[in-house]
């Protein structure tokens, strides 16, 4: 069936689905059966965390380049390699018998994301339109914002009683029928025209920025904050992005098109996504001050988000219905809302043990629930503000805006927490971790409402009830 023709179908969405849960599920379970693979193995813990931390390193450098390959090569193609190297990766891990196959294939892992991620949500923008483009968004988050809620359940239940290879060996098993549903999709590309060109020169600069930037926000609390190897990687993280901004912008063919930043709503939803990501800070805060200051063990721990993965999971798709009925802003807005007051009342560390944990898990579950409502209104905008032609590119920006959101607020949050806990006061420095992230919260509020216009994400019915006809349609925002 030719492209023009095709229309979106349910075995596409879950076929898209499948490769989105390859990494947001499978590859991100890893942190979760780190002791049996640390005792199978027979490798050093700082080597299994760095084994961990590559997959999400190479997802961020390489998510915007291979969304913008896949705008040029084709967006079903990009996926095929990514589920072709998602299966490569898991089997490297599965045959590991120590440290070499294990790094190998957590890297196959991230640059397998890189490709899977931006290429999926162009697919569901090239072929689905307005409500069935909403409801496939809605199900490529349950993908990921479920899968990294599951992934903490499920690898522990697998590496409980079959294994901890097993979880891999479920991932190639869901990479391949992912492969099979998709067979029967068109092939999906930007418009172009002349001879297959890259930025190769740009991709380089931005590869060594942003290891540089990844190593830096990593290892910086561990090398110290002064030391000099800490303070030249933020040089050359700086140097780096401002050379590269320079580069891009006196090239025709470049790596990011700056000019996607032109579009407000785009913006909008990439700063907010960014700042919502950085929020993640609240996890490291919270569940280790639950730990050292309240004597929680890691079970109980895990036991109080669980008000959070059944409330994402419950309010990704009643998100979508908020955003057909009333645009995208207000449950932007809403969610946002929720979720900063969620992060904030576990800032309450003077309360009682009993008073406290209640109060974590109520945090917790309007944690969930506001990005919940907010994950697909924010999605849609993003995609629905991008030009047909670099879907995949925008796409790969606003999936590298979630990483390295989450990057920055971990280490902001982690560093604050270390720094005034080293003083001997716990709470307070839990007080002081959690109100860094209320600010990361409050700076997203006020991205969504001045970027964002009211009838972003509207369908036509909407915009119609909104500008009847005979009406001419508002001048649209850049």
């Amino acid at each position: 069936m030719e492209a023009a023709n095709y229309q979106g179908t349910n075995k596409l969405i879950t076929g898209i689905v499948f490769g989105v849960i390859t990494f947001w599920l499978f590859a991100q379970a890893m942190v979760n059966v780190v002791p049996a693979v640390q005792e199978d193995l027979g490798i050093s813990l700082g080597t299994l965390n760095i084994a961990i931390s590559l997959t999400a390193l190479f997802s961020g450098m390489f998510i915007v380049a291979a969304g913008g390959l896949a705008d040029k090569i084709g967006r079903k193609k990009m996926t095929y390699i990514g589920l072709i190297l998602s299966v490569i990766g898991s089997l490297c891990l599965v045959l590991s018998q120590g440290s070499i196959l294990l790094i190998i294939g957590r890297v196959i892992q991230g640059l397998s994301a890189a490709c899977i991620m931006p290429a999926t949500i162009a697919l569901m923008k090239a072929y689905f339109e307005g409500a069935e483009r909403q409801r496939a968004l809605s199900y490529w988050s349950i993908g990921s914002w479920g899968g990294s809620g599951v992934a903490s359940f499920a690898g522990g239940a697998i590496a409980t009683y079959l294994g901890w290879r097993w979880i891999f060996v479920f991932s190639i098993i869901f990479s391949l029928l992912g492969m099979w549903l998709l067979k029967e999709t068109p092939e999906s590309k930007g418009e172009s025209t002349g001879a297959f060109k890259f930025d190769y020169t740009g991709l380089v600069i931005f590869i060594i920025t942003m290891l540089a930037l990844n190593i830096f926000i990593t290892f910086g609390a561990d090398l110290g904050w002064t030391n000099l190897i800490t303070i030249a990687l933020a040089l050359v993280a700086i140097i780096g992005a401002i050379v590269f901004i320079k580069v891009e912008k006196g090239k025709e063919i470049v790596l990011i098109d700056f000019s996607l930043f032109k579009n407000k709503p785009y913006t909008g939803a990439t700063s907010s996504n960014f700042l919502l990501n950085a929020i993640a800070g609240t996890l490291v805060v919270a569940n280790t001050y639950v730990q050292v200051g309240r004597g929680f063990s890691e079970f109980q721990t895990g036991m109080l988000s669980l008000g959070y993965l059944v409330a994402v999971l419950a309010m990704i798709r009643v998100g979508e219905k908020i955003l057909q009925k009333v645009g995208a802003k207000k449950p932007m807005v809403w969610g946002a809302l929720i979720s900063t007051a969620g992060v904030g009342i576990m800032g309450l560390t003077f309360l009682p043990d009993f008073a406290y944990t209640v109060v974590v898990f109520i945090g917790f579950s309007l944690f969930g629930l506001g990005l919940g409502i907010y994950a697909t209104p924010s999605t849609d905008t993003s995609v629905s503000n991008s030009p047909a032609n670099k879907v995949g590119e925008a796409a790969g920006i606003y999936k590298m805006a979630s990483s390295l959101g989450g990057a920055f607020g971990v280490a902001i949050s982690a560093t604050v927490f270390s720094t005034i806990s080293a003083a001997g006061n716990v709470e307070l420095a839990a007080t002081a971790g959690i109100i860094v992230n209320v600010l990361f919260g409050a700076l997203a509020i006020l991205s969504i409402i001045f970027m964002v216009p009211g009838d972003a994400g509207k369908t036509g019915i909407e915009k119609e009830l909104t500008n009847p006809p005979g009406q001419p349609e508002p001048e649209p925002t850049h």
